[in-house]
C-alpha cells in the first residue's frame, strides 16, 4: 500500500484564503522553504522505494500541492473530490491527469474531500464526514469503488479531514486520536478487531497522523516523538520530516500525496 503516489509541487503554494483553522492570510509560507520541504518529502518516498508521479501545479491553485484531496483511487477507478469553492479550480487538472492515464473517472455528486476523507485499509474504507464531506458520498464510494465503508465523524474544524485524526499504519493497524471522533465513530472503529494505536491530541494537532505508511516505512511530520517511538517499537522504519511551511496551509505529509495503488476488489476487472 502507498507505494505509488501522485504529487504536485509547492511552486504556487500560498495562503489566499482561510478554509481551515491552520490557515491565516497574514502568515504566508516562505516559498523557498516550502519548496525544500516538499522536495524532501518526495525524496523520502523515493528512498523508501515508492514510485512517484507528478502533476504540475497551476498559478491559480495555491493549494494544489495537497493532492490527496483530488480524488480517491481504487484499481483503475477514481472518484474525484468535490472541494470547497476556493479550491474548485484544481479539479479539472487532476481529472485531466487521471483520464489521460486511463482511469475511469467519476465526478462526486456531493461535497467530498477526496482521499483526505477516504482512507483505505484493505477492503475497508475509513470515510470521514461532519466537516467537508457530505455523508451521502459514502454510498457513492461503496457502490463505485466496492469498499466496505466505515463512517467516522470528526468533531470539529480542527479535524477538517479524517487524515488529521486517523492513519492507516498497516493492513491490520490503525493510529487514531480518540478526541477527534464522536462516540458512535469510536465504537465503530474499536469494534473492527484491528490493532489500534492511540495518539494524544497534542501530537495529533501537530499533524502527527497526517502520515504515509507502506507497512514497513512511515514518513511523518517531525514533532511527534511519542508516536514515532511507538511505531519504531513495532519494527517500522520512521522518517520524520519538517513540514513547518506546509502546515501553514493545514497540510502535512499525507496531504501532499494521492495514493494510486489501492488494489481493486478480488475478482474485479
Amino acid at each position: 500500500m502507498n507505494t505509488e503516489l501522485l504529487v504536485s509541487d509547492a511552486a504556487h503554494f500560498r495562503i489566499d484564503y482561510e478554509i481551515n483553522p491552520y490557515m491565516h492570510t497574514e502568515l504566508q509560507p516562505d516559498p523557498a522553504a516550502a519548496t525544500a520541504e516538499h522536495a524532501a518529502i518526495v525524496a523520502a518516498h523515493l528512498a523508501a522505494g515508492r514510485r512517484v508521479e507528478h502533476v504540475s501545479s497551476a498559478p491559480e491553485c495555491p493549494d494544489m500541492v495537497f493532492t490527496a484531496n483530488a480524488a480517491v483511487v481504487r484499481g483503475d477507478r477514481a472518484v474525484l473530490g468535490f472541494p470547497p469553492p476556493e479550491r474548485k479550480a484544481e479539479t479539472s487538472y487532476f481529472q485531466e491527469w487521471l483520464v489521460d492515464r486511463g482511469y475511469d473517472v467519476l465526478e462526486a455528486p456531493f461535497p467530498f474531500s477526496g482521499q483526505g476523507d477516504a482512507l483505505a485499509c484493505g477492503d475497508l474504507l475509513f470515510a470521514g464526514y461532519g466537516q467537508r464531506t457530505d455523508r451521502r458520498m459514502h454510498a457513492v464510494l461503496a457502490r463505485e469503488l466496492d469498499y466496505d465503508v466505515v463512517p467516522l465523524r470528526t468533531v470539529g474544524p480542527r479535524w477538517y479531514d479524517l487524515d488529521l485524526a486517523l492513519a492507516v499504519i498497516g493492513p491490520h493497524t490503525v493510529a487514531y486520536c480518540p478526541q477527534a471522533l464522536d462516540e458512535p465513530s469510536l465504537t465503530r472503529l474499536r469494534g473492527l478487531g484491528l490493532e489500534l494505536i492511540e495518539v494524544d491530541p497534542g501530537e495529533a494537532t501537530r499533524l502527527a497522523l497526517n502520515l504515509i505508511s507502506d507497512g514497513s516505512t512511515v514518513t511523518m511530520t517531525r514533532g511527534a516523538p511519542k508516536l514515532a517511538a511507538t511505531l519504531r517499537a513495532r519494527g517500522l522504519r520512521v522518517m520524520e520530516l519538517d513540514t513547518t511551511q506546509l502546515t501553514k496551509g493545514g497540510g502535512g505529509v499525507r496531504c501532499t500525496a494521492l495514493t494510486l495503488d489501492n488494489p481493486p476488489p478480488r475478482g474485479s476487472r
